[in-house]
């Protein structure tokens, strides 16, 4: 079944209008052309880059400013994380030569059969959505065979009595641990195993997950509502708040429209509208003036918190992409709000005040994520500018000698930092920047679909073909 490409929406006369009631700092930021901003955005990318490659190149992590290395998935194992997690912006960047090198060291050390119990959330949309976007960018099939062979290494982790994943396994023996699963772990690996499926002929990985997001969708409430995390071995609910769009449920609902989008399924495509409504309903809160989302008990609706993660905020795009422009560029208004009173984003809000209840700053994308979402359905410069804005806060607070960081006060003057470069940010922030403002030639606009780590499961254009 073909998938549908995306569909843009026109322009609303609130959007037509927008200069009118925009909040004021992400308004009134001075936005360069284009192709200027896109030349800055790819040299901070490099400055990143280079602070990875100098010192911590083969590890997964960097730390600049320190110098050091981590080991994101178990202490003493290396998984290359930040080459995989890079090469499909390099290549959308034209960095060809960084490609090649990151692929022959994939090629030449990317072990998957270590001791070590990963976690299948985090391996599946890092490392299988990253060998398979270096797969499509490149053709070098080696990459889908490692990519096959760690993907056979995470199934065991699905063989528990619901279909359910545990969370962690071992990917030499085999062992599986962890049955208390967030519903984000349930169905995030759809996009990643179904296009493994369409790659190779082998259905077990398509099949394994949709088990498991169909044992989720069987325990919906009366309301329509799904818990937040679910016993992998009984089907109960360990933790039954429904905090969507929060983390830890944020992209098992990203991932019912992407998989839609990637593979055509249109019970994905239905599951989602269906959730959606009733997130809708029952937890959408306007009364501050901004549309937010509260916490509620599945079963009554009944109140329970109003804490937002920035997280939450990729809700935006997938409700742009989901066919409704409204509660889209309502609920992205939302965190504009937020990112007017604060230099960067904090981690979490008590959205009643905007106080950060969470004041560091992992180097989070989701909010640039739908602002590329949200341009490439309506072509609004509104988009474009908070963009921007988003961009110069990053680069005027978390910009160091040694690449980008992590702060871990962004309301303390001047700004506590720490000492990172999670991984995901070589895949997503400088990627979504960068296609907001260079219109690459390697990236298909209309039908290119993103993984919930900003893989290009769909649209890279490779010259010549």
């Amino acid at each position: 079944m073909a998938a549908a490409a995306l569909t843009p929406w026109p322009a609303s006369a609130a959007d037509r209008t927008a200069d009118a009631s925009d909040p004021g700092p992400a308004r009134t930021t001075a936005l360069p052309p284009d192709h200027r901003v896109a030349a800055e955005i790819r040299s901070e990318f490099l400055h990143g880059w280079r602070g990875y490659t100098q010192v911590a190149w083969g590890y997964d992590e960097v730390r600049p400013v320190s110098g050091g290395r981590n080991d994101f998935f178990a202490p003493g194992r290396t998984f290359g994380l930040s080459i995989v997690e890079a090469l499909d912006t390099l290549y959308v960047m034209g960095e060809d030569a960084e490609v090649a090198r990151g692929c022959d060291w994939i090629e030449a050390h990317f072990d998957p059969a270590q001791d070590a119990d990963v976690h299948v959330f985090e391996a599946v949309i890092r490392l299988v959505g990253g060998l398979l976007a270096g797969y499509l960018a490149t053709g070098r099939k080696r990459l889908l065979d490692r990519c096959r062979e760690f993907t056979d290494r995470l199934l065991p982790a699905f063989a528990s009595p619901t279909g359910i994943p545990y969370t962690h396994v071992n990917l030499r023996t085999g062992a599986v641990s962890g049955s208390s699963v967030p519903l984000a772990e349930v169905g995030t690996n759809v996009m990643e195993f179904g296009l493994l499926t369409r790659l190779t002929g082998d259905r077990r990985y398509l099949d394994a997950s949709m088990r498991a997001y169909r044992a989720a969708m069987a325990r919906r409430t009366s309301l329509g509502l799904l818990g937040t995390s679910i016993d992998a071995e009984t089907g109960r609910w360990t933790d039954p708040a429904s905090v969507a769009p929060n983390p830890p449920v944020d992209s098992f609902y990203e991932y019912l429209w992407g998989g839609w989008a990637l593979l055509g399924d249109r019970r994905l495509r239905d599951w989602y509208r269906s959730l959606t409504s009733a997130i809708l309903k029952h937890q959408a809160d306007t009364g501050t003036g901004h549309l937010w989302f509260r916490q509620v008990d599945p079963a009554t609706g009944r109140q329970l918190g109003t804490s937002q993660s920035e997280l939450a905020s990729f809700y935006a795009g997938l409700l742009g992409k989901g066919g409704d422009p409204r509660h889209a560029r309502a609920y992205y208004e939302s965190w504009t709000a937020v990112l007017d009173r604060y230099p960067v984003l904090p981690e979490g809000i008590d959205y009643r005040t905007l106080a950060a209840t969470d004041t560091g700053n992992q180097l989070r994308p989701e909010y640039v994520n739908s602002s590329f979402d949200l341009w490439r359905l309506t072509r609004d410069p509104y988009y474009k500018r908070t963009a921007y804005r988003y961009f110069t806060g990053m680069r005027d607070h978390l910009r160091v000698p040694g690449g980008y960081t992590i702060a871990a006060d962004v309301t303390a003057s001047p700004m506590r930092l720490g000492d990172l470069t999670p991984a995901y940010w070589f895949a997503e922030n400088p990627k979504y920047l960068y296609l907001i403002f260079a219109d690459s030639p390697r990236f298909d606009y209309r039908t290119g679909v993103l993984s919930t780590e900003g893989k290009i499961l769909k649209g890279l254009r490779r010259p010549g073909r």
